[in-house]
């Protein structure tokens, strides 16, 4: 397939198209705003001649803002432009920005609607966070002579395989890309293989390794754990979790508690729209639930803490003795592993790891990661981290030391985008 054919196909399933996103709209409501800006249509004003971010959701969202207030910090006279895919990306990126940056939903990958945001914004640089690859975009951005970098690119094995099979939309491209940053050495050969040119590839690292965590939000932490008087309770977390996970994670947490009667479960769903569902599902199951968003006090005989609120995960986590990460007892590919660890926290995952393959696999080998299949096994490892402080200590630390080991990729990939951005 060319990218002539996938442009037609792609206009043929506009209906279908426009029908995802009425049922993602009735699911969760927040789909429904701002819709022209998804063909581009009512674009909010923008300054021009800047520097176009793109991070399609949350994950990437997070993975995207040290660099982005580097590029604030290092070109104040340059406007930054940051697009997402979804409401919940969206959401983040103007609590962390504000007006510091323009935002707005990336249109579709049509060349009509490319056109007509890339003359809103006309940027010097897009960065792309990732794997998310428009073809229109990145040809339309080529044509007008704007340098596309891959920021912290990743490619699994089987994204590889899929992307081989449309080598003729992929491998275009992909050469059409000034800069692939990737992650491993691994994925950048999978990269070469589909067609990027080898001199426009660098093994960079993953800047998720170069987070830093503000002291006070522990300190903060602590002082609520008091507040509620729990500071003595052993309290998990269960993070970013998906349909199918919430019903493991609460009968793993119900046999905790058969040994430590007073420990307490923050459970963290993934999208906002299951946070009502999962809020039913505690009370079905018979747990006395508080809800984060109506900021009610933990109580005593409060056993699980719904954290139905956006944007204070890494709170959430600096709450907890422990964490799981969610998006792997399913075959999701799992979430941000570094956060909990670079909080210190002793690291607990199911299985299904495939979109963080090396991270997991150093984290695993420093001893800083415990794979769980089931219930029964989420529930064996809880307890005895729990029963055994010195060894949840020990794999903190190592989770630090993978994190310090690995840093320096954000300042790589900076040094990148300086050599591409145009001086005037």
């Amino acid at each position: 397939m060319n990218r002539r054919i996938y442009t037609l196909l792609l206009h043929l399933l506009v209906p279908l198209i426009v029908l995802r996103l009425l049922w993602r709209a009735w699911k969760a409501p927040a789909y429904a705003r701002r819709i022209g800006e998804r063909f581009a249509l009512g674009l909010p004003a923008m300054k021009k001649g800047g520097i176009w971010v793109h991070a399609v959701s949350l994950g990437e969202s997070i993975a995207a803002a040290p660099m982005i207030r580097e590029l604030l910090a290092r070109y104040p006279h340059l406007p930054v432009t940051v697009t997402c895919m979804t409401p919940t990306g969206s959401e983040r990126i103007q609590a962390l920005f504000g007006d510091r940056v323009q935002h707005c939903y990336l249109p579709y990958d049509f060349p009509w609607a490319s056109a007509r945001f890339l003359r809103r914004i006309r940027p010097r640089l897009a960065v792309i966070m990732e794997t998310e690859l428009w073809p229109n975009h990145i040809h339309r951005c080529a044509r007008r002579g704007i340098p596309v970098v891959l920021a912290n690119a990743r490619l699994s094995e089987r994204s590889a395989r899929g992307y081989a099979r449309l080598r003729k939309l992929t491998a275009p491209m992909l050469a059409e890309l000034a800069l692939i940053a990737a992650q491993t050495e691994v994925e950048a050969e999978r990269f070469r293989q589909l067609g990027a040119r080898s001199g426009c590839v660098e093994v960079t690292g993953s800047i998720k390794f170069d987070l830093t965590v503000d002291p006070a939000l522990q300190v903060r932490a602590t002082q609520l754990r008091q507040d509620w008087q729990a500071a003595a309770r052993p309290v998990w977390i269960a993070a970013s979790t998906h349909a199918g996970e919430d019903e493991i994670v609460l009968a793993a947490h119900r046999q905790v508690l058969a040994t430590h009667p007073q420990a307490l479960l923050i459970l963290v769903p993934r999208h906002p729209e299951r946070f009502q569902g999962v809020f039913e599902l505690c009370q079905r199951e018979g747990f006395a639930t508080r809800r984060r968003s109506l900021d009610e006090p933990v109580l005593d005989d409060t056993r699980v803490l719904l954290g139905d609120t956006l944007g204070e995960l890494l709170f959430l986590y600096a709450l907890a003795d422990l964490a799981f990460v969610g998006g792997s007892l399913v075959p999701n590919g799992g979430h941000n592993l570094l956060e909990p660890a670079a909080l210190g926290k002793p690291l607990l995952s199911g299985p299904h790891l495939f979109n963080f393959l090396e991270i997991a696999m150093q984290l695993r080998g420093a001893g800083d990661l415990l794979e769980v299949e089931d219930v029964e096994g989420l529930q064996r490892q809880v307890r005895s981290l729990f029963d055994e402080p010195s060894r949840a200590a020990s794999m903190a630390d190592a989770g630090l030391s993978v994190i310090k080991a690995n840093q320096g990729a954000l300042g790589l990939l900076l040094a990148g985008l300086a050599r591409l951005l145009p001086s005037k």
